[in-house]
């Protein structure tokens, strides 16, 4: 395996699977992406959705008022196979060859994420953990597999993420604007690319809630019989309350200077159901409280831009399933007057397929060997190489035929999951 290594770091186009899971766990993102240096082509994307119970099984884990380190310890595993599953589903799908992926760059599904830490003795220990585990998804598919991108930076100071301000500088610095690439994910984090900059003078850091908020609320005002806002078509019909938007601006996170990042520890269920509650007890309608909450996530990136980037940005690229919310866009909108605000479609990559784009970035620069952290995001104190790489193996074309067909753990993908 030492000679597969070496053969990775020798060439320079290689095609690379991006796999991802964020905070909204909805599924797994797989980008299918040839790269040659700083020239990137996505070749197939889809995005094969977590079954209601696998989910359920997910979002368990996340709160540790219900979590248990024997499920931690089982759904590492199951969703190791998950997602070599749903790469296998999608190269099948898409009729890409198995046989022609190079690498894989496993995100994995982040379910706790401690970024200012917690002392022990005398030492402040930040920590992070990603499941999903990499040798289950190099053995499933026979690629070697990079994963577990977070810990290294964490290990030299840093806070483990954002991470994709690498691969947002090198698809989108322009020489002559200056530009914001918006991910508006369960949380909404921003990469600050001056124009001309180097990657030393990239800013990236989260910004607060992006979508968590928002689908928990629509949950609770609809009994569970939607996830989500598509559209933002409820929040359309609602008004904001000023004065509820003004206590939820107060949130400490907001003020606290960069590098930061945050998750569901800060805006998670507990957070947004007791801000419902109190929003119901002051007699505000549902639909208020949910375009109340729209309207945090639009001014949150806003007052972020305005607090904490060195000057005005010409442009606002969107991605992450936020960038589909059309009222949270146009509240982003009339709060940034003097940039133009796009989705990232229109800059040649899918919003949807960002992330895992991304993933497919960073495990081709490790493969590499060169540093893929970038310390002025992070708080780390130099760059490193993120990631652990797993070996793949020498497989017959019957084994991947039958690996194809497999179907573990009763995971269905695609859209009828």
């Amino acid at each position: 395996m030492p000679d597969e290594l070496a053969r990775l770091a020798r060439r320079k186009k290689l095609r690379v699977a991006g796999l991802m899971s964020g905070t909204s766990a909805d599924g797994v993102d797989v980008a299918i992406v040839d790269i040659a240096g700083r020239k990137v082509e996505v070749v197939a994307f889809d995005t094969q959705l977590y079954p209601a119970d696998l989910r359920r099984r997910i979002f368990d884990l996340f709160d540790p008022r219900s979590s248990r380190v024997d499920d931690i310890c089982h759904m590492n595993f199951i969703l190791g196979e998950v997602f070599a599953q749903a790469l296998l589903t999608t190269a099948r799908r898409k009729r890409v060859p198995l046989g022609s992926i190079d690498l894989i760059g496993s995100h994995g599904q982040t379910i706790y994420h401690i970024p200012k830490g917690r002392r022990s003795g005398k030492h402040l220990v930040r920590s992070t953990l990603q499941i999903g585990e990499p040798s289950v998804i190099a053995e499933q598919t026979g690629i070697t597999t990079v994963a577990d991108f977070r810990p290294r930076d964490i290990a030299a100071g840093g806070q483990g993420a954002p991470l994709v301000p690498y691969a947002d500088w090198l698809l989108f610095t322009d020489k002559r604007k200056t530009r914001a690439i918006q991910n508006i994910g369960g949380i909404a984090n921003v990469t600050y690319l001056p124009a001309g900059g180097g990657i030393e003078d990239v800013l990236a850091f989260d910004t607060g809630p992006g979508n968590m908020v928002i689908d928990r609320v629509v949950q609770l005002m609809t009994r569970g019989r939607l996830a989500y806002d598509a559209g933002g078509r409820l929040a359309a019909e609602g008004t904001i309350r000023e004065d509820m938007l003004a206590g939820l601006m107060r949130h400490r996170y907001l003020r606290r200077n960069p590098p930061k990042t945050t998750g569901r520890e800060e805006f998670g269920t507990p957070y947004a159901d007791t801000l419902y509650a109190r929003g119901v007890k002051r007699h505000v309608a549902p639909l208020d409280i949910l375009t109340t909450v729209t309207a945090f996530t639009a001014r949150s990136i806003a007052d972020a831009y305005r607090r904490f980037l060195p000057r005005p940005v010409d442009e606002v690229i969107l991605c992450g399933g936020g960038a589909w919310n059309r009222t949270l866009v146009e509240m982003l909108r009339k709060q940034l007057p003097s940039a133009k605000v796009a989705v990232m479609d229109e800059y040649g990559i899918s919003v949807d397929a960002k992330e895992a784009v991304s993933f497919a970035i960073l495990a081709y620069e490790t493969a590499h060997g060169r540093c893929n952290n970038v310390p002025s995001a992070t708080g780390a104190r130099h760059p490193v190489v993120l990631g652990k790489i797993v070996p793949g193996r020498t497989i017959s074309s019957e084994w991947r035929a039958m690996s194809n067909k497999s179907a573990v753990v009763g995971f269905k993908g695609g859209a009828d999951a």
